[in-house]
Parts: structure tokens; C-alpha cells; sequence
């Protein structure tokens, strides 16, 4: 009796894991990044993922160079076939907080709602430097059964496994 062992591939999804600075340019430099990173992505991302996704990291980046403290903040993006998973490290222990949009001046308060609803999926990870903020935006606009989106996530972002999402 013969024994054939076939061979196993393990395919990790793209992703890309770089350090930012604290600085005012720093969420633009994020945005550059996570542009080139998806338009190098196969398949090919719809424009109008590629739109929420550099929104959801301008937010993010820019809520933690603003809020945050510490010497930087870090971007993590991971892709899967449905969806792309960005998330935003940073030396705060403090949650984002939803606040009244300020209409009339520059106070802010738009971020975290259009980071809400832009997403999927939000989940914020206590850990032992800070927090991680994370969204799980889809390649395709379409409606995402909750069942779909456990899996998504597991396959999507493995690095955060303990993160509780928030549909």
C-alpha cells in the first residue's frame, strides 16, 4: 500500500502593517499607502471601496493623531475576496465617542459617525499599549448577511481574532 501526501498551500491574505509618525501629514501619508496598497490588489477593488476605505483611514489616523497622544499610531490593512480590513493602533485607552457634528466651525464630530456607517463592521480592541480601532469595509456594496460577516471577518482579519465586531 502506497501513501500520497498532497501538498498544502497556505494562502495569507495581502496586507500591509507600517508605522506612522504624529504629524500633520501624517494622515495623508496614510491615505497614499492604503491607496497604492489597494490598487495593487487582485481582484480589483470597486472605486467606491477604495472611496470608503481611504475615508475610514483618513478618520481613523486623524482621530488618533488628534486624540490619542503617544509618539505615533500604526495602520494595518488586510484584504479577503469580500472585504478589506483596516484598523489604527494608537497609545490611548479611551473609546471614540460619538459627538454632535459641529456645522458652523472646524470643531469636528462628523469622524466616528461616518466611520460607523461607512463600515460593515466596527470593533475598538483594548490591549496593553493602547487600542485598535478596526472596520471591515466590503469590495462589493451589497447586503452582507450577519452569518457572512463572521466569517469575513475571520478570513479578513486574522490579526485582531479576540476583536468583538459591532454591525
Amino acid at each position: 500500500m502506497t501513501t500520497i501526501e498532497a501538498a498544502r498551500t497556505l494562502t495569507v491574505p495581502p496586507a500591509l502593517h507600517v508605522d506612522l509618525g504624529r504629524c500633520p501629514e501624517t494622515a495623508g501619508r496614510a491615505r497614499h499607502l492604503a491607496d497604492e496598497f489597494l490598487r495593487g490588489l487582485e481582484p480589483v477593488v470597486q472605486q467606491e471601496a477604495i472611496d470608503a476605505v481611504l475615508l475610514v483611514v483618513s478618520e481613523l489616523v486623524t482621530n488618533a493623531v488628534r486624540h490619542a497622544g503617544g509618539p505615533s499610531c500604526s495602520l494595518h490593512l488586510s484584504a479577503c475576496p469580500e472585504a478589506i480590513a483596516v484598523a489604527v493602533s494608537d497609545a490611548s485607552h479611551l473609546l471614540p465617542q460619538p459627538r454632535t457634528p459641529d456645522v458652523l466651525g472646524e470643531g469636528g464630530g462628523f469622524g466616528w459617525s461616518m466611520v460607523c456607517q461607512m463600515a460593515d463592521a466596527v470593533a475598538v480592541t483594548d490591549e496593553a499599549g493602547g487600542k485598535t480601532v478596526s472596520a471591515l469595509i466590503p469590495r462589493h456594496r451589497s447586503d452582507m448577511r450577519m452569518e457572512a460577516r463572521a466569517t469575513v471577518v475571520s478570513r479578513c482579519y486574522a490579526p485582531h481574532s479576540t476583536t468583538t465586531w459591532t454591525p
